[in-house]
């Protein structure tokens, strides 16, 4: 796989080398330089193919240049012993459940695919990394999980002050080892500002290996793409049209969508479910794209007011507003419709939504309720489990969801994180003190 940047203005590079890149030199963000034609394997698995299936198949497709089989199978077995699962809730409404994984989020998908690249990577280069992450919720356990014990990474993670929900900081504060986190005086914009000046400082250049496992990584971005496929998967041939929905905040899962659309897959539309943090659903409307300070709201890991991967999508469509308002459909969702659609939800099907999760259920029943005359099937991408948000799942449904081992094990851990100031020189001072 060749790789350029968003920005045009550096070599292009291979898949190994922007694992631990990250960012690209001039600020922008690593892309495919060419598209490949996956319509082939998509005829060719059959729609009970596994997880694993579908996840070998495509990086043999996209990585034999770098990696040979035997290492790409290695890779996805080390990655993904968990699968999504896909449940009907309500007409024509699937939900593509991705919070299987070890933190409960469908960041691990991407986390663990990147991890088990990268072990596979510095175990042969005796190399050593640091991964450098901004959370706004459930990246971080993600990437603590899927990195905790890996020999010759450490991870350093930051995450706002008083944003994230009292399990995912149980889940981000409680791994130690080799993983670090720092709890910052501001907003997720600013950790994640914070992350990408770090990369480019020339002292931290010239003193540590730094990379990233945010979605600015196109490591972490590129295997999200293989649950489109999966998901996509049953109904090949047995309906007319398929359109997933997808709870949006920095964009890096709708990206990985419309990479799987950009290889073949025969979808017509992608829905961007945003909270009041609504700045690409009005570029959609508008053709104006206005960053602005993120809002707190109930689905804190959408809180972005100004999104990374939307460089990406911008490459993607060639800076052609139409093209990309022709294939997403934006939905701007409040917080209290999120409380009554958990509500609703719940005592309709007996299912529990997170906040995240409603964000997109709501906005797949406002699409279905515009295209009456055609309905497709919606799969809504279910991105977080229930109980990470147990404080207000219980509140609205009146019935608390069931608790996972593993956060009941997070839970009866002490917190061990350092308060920083949100500043480029305050995460400076840690990292060198700390690793230099």
């Amino acid at each position: 796989m060749r790789l350029m940047s968003t920005r045009g203005q550096v070599k292009e590079i291979g898949f190994q080398e922007a694992l631990f890149q990250g960012l690209a030199p001039d600020g922008g963000l690593y892309h495919p330089v060419e598209v490949k034609d996956a319509r082939a394997i998509f005829e060719r698995l059959k729609p009970t193919a596994s997880f694993n299936e579908v996840a070998e198949e495509l990086a043999k497709l996209w990585l034999l240049d770098e990696w040979e089989e035997t290492s790409l199978k290695r890779i996805v077995e080390r990655a993904f012993s968990f699968s999504p699962q896909l449940k009907e809730v309500g007409d024509y409404i699937y939900l593509l459940e991705l919070f299987t994984g070890p933190s409960l989020a469908f960041k691990d998908f991407g986390a663990c695919f990147l991890a088990a690249c990268m072990e596979e990577i510095l175990a042969s280069r005796n190399r050593k990394a640091i991964i450098l992450v901004a959370t706004s919720g459930d990246t971080g356990s993600a990437v603590a999980r899927a990195f905790y014990g890996k020999k010759n990474i450490d991870v350093v993670i930051l995450y706002p002050s008083g944003r994230v929900s009292f399990l995912q900081e149980k889940q981000l504060t409680t791994v130690g080892g080799n993983v670090f986190t720092l709890e910052v005086k501001g907003s997720f914009d600013d950790c994640q500002r914070m992350v990408k000046e770090a990369f480019i400082d020339d002292e931290l250049k010239s003193s540590l290996t730094l990379t990233s496992a945010n979605s600015i990584n196109i490591g972490r971005l590129f295997p999200q793409a293989f649950y489109y496929i999966y998901g996509f998967l049953p109904f090949k041939g047995q309906v007319p049209d398929v359109v997933f929905c997808v709870p949006s905040g920095n964009f890096g899962n709708l990206t990985a969508g419309v990479y799987a659309w950009c290889w073949g897959l025969p979808v017509s539309q992608f829905i961007a479910a945003t909270n009041i943090n609504d700045v690409v659903p009005q570029y959609l409307k508008t053709a104006v794209y206005q960053p602005r300070p993120s809002l707190q709201t109930l689905s804190n890991a959408m809180d972005v007011g100004n999104p990374s991967n939307f460089e990406r999508l911008l490459a993607i469509f060639n800076n052609k507003h139409q093209a990309m308002a022709d294939l997403l459909w934006g939905e701007v969702v409040t917080d209290s419709e999120t409380r009554k659609t958990i509500s609703e939800v719940y005592h309709s099907h007996k299912v529990f939504l997170d906040p995240h999760t409603a964000v997109g259920y709501l906005a797949a029943k406002r699409y279905l309720a515009k295209h009456q005359h055609r309905p497709p099937i919606v799969i809504v991408l279910a991105t977080a489990h229930p109980a990470k948000f147990s404080e207000i799942v219980e509140e609205v449904t009146g019935t608390k969801p069931p608790l996972p081992p593993a956060l009941a094990e997070a839970l009866a851990l002490p917190k061990r994180s350092l308060m920083i100031d949100n500043n480029l020189a305050a995460l400076k001072d840690f990292l060198l003190k700390r690793f230099a």
